[in-house]
């Protein structure tokens, strides 16, 4: 099916929440940055009913069509319509469910939604968010051994957003800023437990990071924050720690959120392989 201009539409189908249509359409997608995929989000879709509406979308609005649906006969009247109007769909789960049926032997037991059962992990994962929104930004110092990633660095380093990203991996993460002349809080000096590491990025990033927060804020006088000299002095100060206390260091000046919380989970993963059993 041709694009219209330099878009077309993608339709994502699910009857879970959609979140794994959405990260691997969007993973192809990113391929081409000459054309936008508009994305048609069907969470949810567990009945004829709920699958009828979403056909007359599909209908209205031809693109491609992507799927992870589990019931059988929503599956073949979906693909029956794609076929009966000329456009493509494709089940994302379905050849890897085929892989581990000839594997296993055993055929699923087609649970929709499986993986967001109330488990010991979704908990871990509640119980990591709740403490690393307390411990967000310096906050409560006092519990940062209970931590089990401590993320530090100077403003504008995403220390936040991959503190939550982190949380959502089930990974108990604080993250505390590095200001030059306001001391260490001193519990951050001496922890044992957790993996403490140090973002940073070149000031000509960081600069432009910040330039764009401060026009977000309508704040316009706050020159040393994006001074050059400044900012080069903020970043020298925190490799300076970092080699001090031999904290582990990650460059995030390219890099999304999601890669760098994907680089702290392997330094996380690689310290916990290697540390000696208790």
């Amino acid at each position: 099916m041709p694009t219209s201009g330099n878009y077309f539409h993608l339709h994502l189908v699910s009857d879970s929440t959609g979140e794994t249509l959405i990260t691997v359409a969007r993973a192809v997608a990113a391929q081409y940055a000459n054309v936008t995929a508009v994305e048609h989000v069907y969470p949810l879709v567990r009945s004829q009913k709920q699958l009828d509406r979403v056909l007359d979308e599909i209908e209205e609005a031809p693109g491609i069509v992507l799927f992870t649906l589990l019931e059988k006969d929503i599956v073949a009247k979906l693909e029956a319509k794609c076929k009966e109007i000329n456009v493509p769909s494709l089940s994302i789960i379905g050849p890897v469910m085929q892989l581990f049926e000839a594997y296993l032997g055993a055929a699923t037991q087609g649970r929709i939604g499986a993986q967001h059962v109330l488990n010991a992990e979704y908990f871990k994962r509640i119980d990591a968010l709740n403490y690393t929104m307390m411990h967000d930004d310096g906050q409560h110092v006092e519990g940062l051994e209970e931590a089990d990633v401590v993320l530090v660095g100077v403003s504008r380093t995403s220390k936040t957003p991959t503190s939550i990203y982190l949380a959502n991996r089930g990974i108990r993460t604080a993250n505390v800023p590095l200001v030059p002349g306001i001391p260490l809080p001193h519990q951050l000096e001496h922890l044992k437990k957790p993996l403490v590491v140090s973002l940073h990025a070149t000031p000509e990033r960081l600069i432009q990071v910040r330039q764009n927060r401060l026009l977000s804020m309508g704040d316009r006088d706050n020159e040393t924050y994006i001074d050059k000299q400044a900012v080069a002095d903020e970043v020298a100060f925190a490799r300076r720690l970092s080699a001090k206390f031999n904290w582990a260091l990650l460059d995030v000046t390219r890099r999304s959120i999601e890669e760098t919380a994907a680089a702290v989970m392997k330094l996380y993963a690689d310290r916990q392989r290697n540390r000696p059993a208790e």
